[in-house]
């Protein structure tokens, strides 16, 4: 039986396949999610909430654990767990797309307070794994040091496991919105070797939606950008001010701003911003 709009946040969770992962669908730091059920959920920092695209995701995990097939990786060892407890509530969510094409990280915003992948990586991760792309969704320790690191392990490890995971490593993009993306921008601009992990080649494209993130280096791959211009954080202007500054650097950029928009709206569904995604992928192939 599949999940419904009414299925609480506890069932879900506690749905026997999705043991030991299940705590991590949800944000782990439950005073930033509100209500009780899928139907009437409401997250911290974030706008246009579409409990469908959330439906969509319970049910595409439940399909796929009940399926026998491995929807969650630990990027850490159990002793790597031990020595710091944090370890445990960070993983990868695997939304397989076509054996053999490259592969994304999604990286959900939270304000480095908590991770909303819910709302937004894991319904961006499905639609990427829709259109071919086989997409990881990470959940990383809500720390701007500490998810930079485990960003850098996640790539890490999906490049030991590629042949295992069936990817192709070559051409990689890192897609992020508020934390998230400046989590990706870090990525892109000083690489993994810079967060604890061996030197592996940097995305050939970064995306990133609303981020007040301005540094950048004049290797920085390939970045694509959206935000709306009713941010309450005025964020549009910090990244358009990064996209004339790339521009300038001979960076290849590209940016959408959305005049209705506030901040938080993910995939933008019923917005002026729907489908962006799609426009953000012909950029990544663009330069991969």
């Amino acid at each position: 039986m599949l999940f419904t709009l009414s299925s609480t946040f506890d069932e879900i969770i506690s749905y026997p396949s999705f043991a030991p992962f299940g705590r991590l669908i949800f944000p782990v730091q439950r005073e930033y999610l509100f209500g009780n059920n899928l139907n009437d959920m409401q997250i911290h920092f974030y706008n246009h909430i579409d409990p469908n695209d959330s439906l969509d995701v319970v049910n595409y995990m439940k399909y796929t654990v009940d399926s026998g097939k491995t929807l969650f990786y630990d990027i850490y060892t159990d002793e790597e767990k031990a020595l710091d407890p944090e370890k445990r509530d960070t993983g990868l969510f695997f939304f397989k797309g076509e054996p053999g094409k490259p592969f994304s990280v999604t990286c959900a915003g939270g304000g480095f307070q908590f991770v909303g992948a819910i709302h937004g990586s894991f319904p961006l991760s499905l639609e990427l794994a829709n259109m071919g792309y086989n997409t990881f969704a990470l959940i990383y320790r809500p720390d701007a040091q500490k998810s930079c690191e485990d960003l850098a392990k996640a790539i890490e490890f999906i490049f030991d496991h590629a042949e295992e995971l069936e990817v192709d490593t070559t051409g990689y993009s890192i897609w992020g919105e508020s934390a998230g993306a400046r989590m990706a921008a870090f990525i892109g601009s000083y690489g993994t070797e810079s967060f604890g992990c061996r030197t592996l080649p940097r995305p050939s494209a970064v995306i990133m939606q609303y981020t007040g993130h301005r540094e950048f280096t004049k290797d920085d791959p390939p970045t694509y950008f959206n935000a709306g211009r009713q941010d309450i954080w005025r964020l549009d202007l910090a990244m358009e001010a990064r996209y004339q500054d790339m521009k300038a650097a001979g960076i290849p950029v590209e940016i959408k701003i959305y005049e209705s928009l506030p901040h938080g709206y993910a995939l933008g569904r019923g917005t002026e911003a729907e489908g962006w995604h799609k426009e953000a992928v012909a950029f990544w192939e663009a330069y991969r």
